[in-house]
């Protein structure tokens, strides 16, 4: 077949992000498609200004492939920057406002952005992490260049297998991973979405968790990719989000650890009544059962029991929904749609039944890799399949019982720490000989991280390591108490001198 044949063939099979909002503009033109605060824009007009706005990024000089870097709080524009890089086959790169100076620096020089997008918020922040490039700052000067750019159709020219977004992932070095997502990989989790959590056309999304999450931005695509409407709530505000409970019919409202007793201390007060939810919740093992009951209950919805990453998308094994006001009998995990998956031993071997083992996954939700980190995509993508790091078994009746992670993972109120990162920080100070970060059940963040510090000196107090901390970490990263040890020689280790970290957790116990 002439390879111009084979062009246009695999042309007219593909599809991209872009090209979804040109068709719903085109099939629902005054239909609300964003509201953020007092504006609320159709999809005529949001996609009229994301035209506008990949005019003004072109004659900045992005093509496709290159990287825009975003520090924002939850706004219209950051979804505008998304489509707009989509149309231009640029990778939007979600900067995490949370991280300190050196990590935000660190995601900036790893991705190497042509151009960033700041609101007033974070320009400073952006400045400090030592980016001294094109900025266009959301406000009058971004709205200045949409009125002065054009709002024609850009040239057809990403491709699916080309990179959308980065989301950047707490790294087991200790420092940030980007995580590269595909157009491929995120129309597929549109579509399993649809398919096995009943996202509809007409459905609304409140997107309050940080838009470089996954939970936020990727969410706000897929609705506005369907026709839907998107709330942009700028974090957690409970009252702001029992209100949109009352007022909009929503598909699915993301519920964390750290903030559902609040939630449920507002409905109650209120004595609301919601006007529809097809489901709420996220994380289900970090949450009190008796909290998971009680918020469904009040809400009148079921709950998620949800299980994913950056990496793989929200639905890998999240196939469990609990009723409204009952409390779980089980954590177990469901399968879903549009994936395979296998359970191995650290050989890559299948495990027998009922024995633990690493999940290991295949299907078109997988993202594209870690940037510019070959040797780690090496190993989390041998033999065709990427090995998520967490450790279930199944069980006789297909489902999967979660175990521990591989990979030693603290997940506090929906975000993920390393140990690495905060025992990095602490062993960089002179006065640290030895630094081994564990994760604490919380009843209100799911998990937090917890230290055990061995000294090289006398003198210092955890008050001062707690300062350490605060100077170098995000300040979620934070140990929440920091306990003297007095020898190295006290750490429990493996025959290869590795910390045993399962049972230095056994030590949280102790006074």
């Amino acid at each position: 077949m002439p390879s111009d044949v084979a062009q246009a063939i695999a042309r007219a099979g593909s599809w991209t992000v872009g090209e979804l909002l040109t068709a719903q503009a085109r099939r629902r033109p005054h239909h609300p498609a964003i509201v953020d605060g007092a504006r609320t824009v159709d999809y005529s007009s949001l996609n009229s200004r994301v035209n506008r706005l990949a005019a003004a990024l072109a004659a900045a000089g992005v093509r496709r492939g290159a990287r825009v870097a975003t520090l924002a709080e939850n706004r219209l524009e950051y979804i505008e920057a998304a489509f707009a890089a989509a149309k231009l086959g640029a990778i939007l790169c979600a900067l995490n406002w949370r991280l300190a100076r050196n990590e935000l620096a660190h995601c900036i020089s790893l991705v190497e952005p042509t151009i960033a997008l700041v609101s007033d918020r974070f320009e400073a922040a952006l400045k400090d992490a030592g980016w001294d490039g094109p900025v266009i700052a959301f406000g009058a000067p971004y709205e200045n260049l949409l009125a002065c750019s054009s709002d024609v159709e850009p040239a057809l020219v990403a491709e699916p297998e080309d990179g959308l977004l980065i989301l950047y992932t707490s790294g087991t070095t200790g420092l940030p991973k980007g995580a590269l997502i595909s157009h491929r990989a995120e129309l597929a989790r549109m579509n399993l979405s649809r398919i096995d959590l009943g996202l509809a056309e007409d459905d609304c999304f409140v997107a309050w968790p940080p838009m470089f999450h996954m939970a936020s931005l990727e969410h706000a695509i897929h609705v506005l990719g369907l026709g839907g409407k998107v709330v942009v709530v700028d974090g957690a505000d409970i009252a702001r989000l029992v209100d949109l409970v009352v007022a909009e019919r929503q598909w699915w409202l993301v519920l964390l650890p750290g903030m559902i007793d609040r939630m449920i201390d507002e409905v109650k007060s209120r004595g609301v009544r919601p006007k529809g939810l097809k489901v709420i919740g996220a994380l289900a093992d970090l949450v009190p059962l008796q909290l998971i009951a009680e918020a469904s209950r009040l809400l009148e919805a079921p709950y998620w029991n949800t299980f994913g990453s950056t990496e793989t998308g929200m639905l890998p094994a999240a196939g469990t929904i609990f009723p409204a006001g009952q409390e779980p009998p089980s954590l177990a995990k469901s399968h879903n749609s549009l994936y395979l998956w296998r359970l191995v031993d650290e050989s890559d071997n299948d495990v027998a039944p009922g024995e633990p083992g690493e999940i290991a996954v295949r299907g078109p939700t997988i993202f594209s890799g870690y940037w510019n980190v070959d040797a780690v995509n090496a190993k989390e993508f041998r033999n065709g399949w990427f090995h998520m790091g967490d450790m279930f078994v199944e069980q006789p009746d297909g489902t999967l019982n979660f175990v521990d992670r591989s990979k030693y993972l603290i997940k506090s109120g929906g975000e993920n720490i390393y140990p690495l990162e905060i025992e990095r920080v602490l062993m960089a100070d002179p006065s640290v000989a030895e630094a081994v970060v564990v994760r604490r059940r919380d009843p209100v963040w799911g998990e937090v991280p917890v230290a055990f510090v061995v000294l090289n000196q006398a003198g210092v107090t955890p008050d001062d390591l707690m300062k350490i901390c605060r100077d170098g970490l995000s300040s979620y990263k934070c140990p929440r108490e920091i306990r003297l040890v007095g020898s190295q020689d006290d750490f429990p280790r493996s025959t290869s001198g590795k910390v045993q970290r399962q049972r230095v957790e056994q030590w949280l116990d102790r006074r």
